[in-house]
């Protein structure tokens, strides 16, 4: 399913990032950064509350508005019940939509806001997301003190919060189209092997979205995939060429590959996760690029791999889903 904007624009945006974050390739770009993973307080779904939630106060802080004058607040994470999410929404005391579609949460919360500003029931909104390399091992895996030893297919879950302010106000970034992704089973029963789990389903998100918007490749200049890690990217350049005879060429990136240095930062194995991922990497460096001019238009494609340990210890599959919003540069 594809939709079509009018008057939604992305106006301002933040970056919170952890240790890991600020020594990647991108961590100068971030508005702020924590140097352990505490981030002053006593647990790490504490640490990811706070690092949300000041992504929430430097986007207000650089829109200059206070909550009061924000519709509503849509956000994800991927604790139980999105509790890193509503805890922070109590602090700001704006309308709340809490979402859950795993890695995918960013660009469901940007389709979900944009759908909501365009049929004028809200003026204005933001959306965030957060995850904790740490809250999230000991979620979905291991904890991390088990010290059990991980594959080399095994991804890097990010620390951190990102939000983004849209609204119907001119801006330099318009909100074009969105496609929302169909739950895709590969029967992958691996939970360290999700670029594996999801990437055709990123595969059939993007050419359902260029089908509906009769475009091609070209026609971006870069599509950006969630967190497919090394391995899923490859999986996802192979399977558009063996399934739709599209070659995705020098214009197609993963964030996951991006927010870390993989080759220096080796305990980040086939790279980053989390929905933080590419909100992050979106948000600090291809949103500037494209309001400096650099890029006239690109496909952020969020990747999400929809699993539980309950689902995994029955041995169940690991369902997948991925969502898109095309941006460009308001003319």
């Amino acid at each position: 399913m594809t939709f079509t904007y009018d008057d939604v624009y992305i106006n301002f945006y933040s970056t919170v990032g952890g240790p890991y974050e600020k020594d990647g390739p991108l961590g100068k770009n971030l508005d702020k950064v924590y140097t352990n993973l505490y981030a002053g307080e006593k647990t790490w779904e504490q640490a990811e509350v706070k690092m949300l939630s000041d992504s929430i106060d430097v986007v207000l802080k650089k829109s200059r508005k206070d909550s009061s004058d924000i519709d509503l607040l849509i956000s994800g994470d991927l604790l139980n019940q999105v509790t890193a999410s509503s805890y922070s929404a109590l602090k700001f005391n704006i309308p709340f939509f809490g979402i859950y579609g795993a890695c995918s949460s960013s660009v469901e919360g940007i389709i979900l806001m944009s759908s909501l500003i365009d049929g004028k029931k809200v003026k204005n909104g933001i959306v965030s997301v957060s995850s904790h390399n740490m809250s999230s091992e000991k979620q979905f895996r291991n904890p991390t003190e088990y010290g059990a030893p991980k594959p080399k297919t095994a991804t890097f879950t990010s620390t951190g919060g990102a939000s983004v302010l849209l609204s119907n106000q001119k801006g330099k970034i318009r909100v074009e189209s969105s496609t929302i992704g169909k739950v895709v089973d590969m029967d992958q029963t691996d939970p360290f092997n999700m670029g594996g789990a999801m990437a055709c389903s990123a595969g059939d998100t993007i050419y359902k979205h260029l089908k509906d918007m009769k475009r091609s490749i070209n026609d971006y200049d870069l599509i950006l995939t969630g967190d497919l890690g090394r391995y899923g990217k490859e999986i996802l350049i192979d399977y558009m060429k063996e399934e739709y005879k599209i070659e995705l060429g020098k214009n197609y990136d993963d964030s996951g590959t991006m927010l870390y240095d993989l080759n220096k930062q080796e305990e980040v194995l086939a790279g980053a996760s989390g929905p933080l991922c590419i909100a992050m990497v979106s948000y600090s460096d291809i949103l500037p690029k494209l309001e400096k001019g650099v890029f006239k238009r690109v496909l952020l494609v969020a990747t999400g791999a929809l699993f539980s340990p309950t689902f995994v210890y029955q041995h169940k599959p690991i369902y997948s889903i991925s969502h898109a919003v095309s941006l460009e540069v308001n003319k």
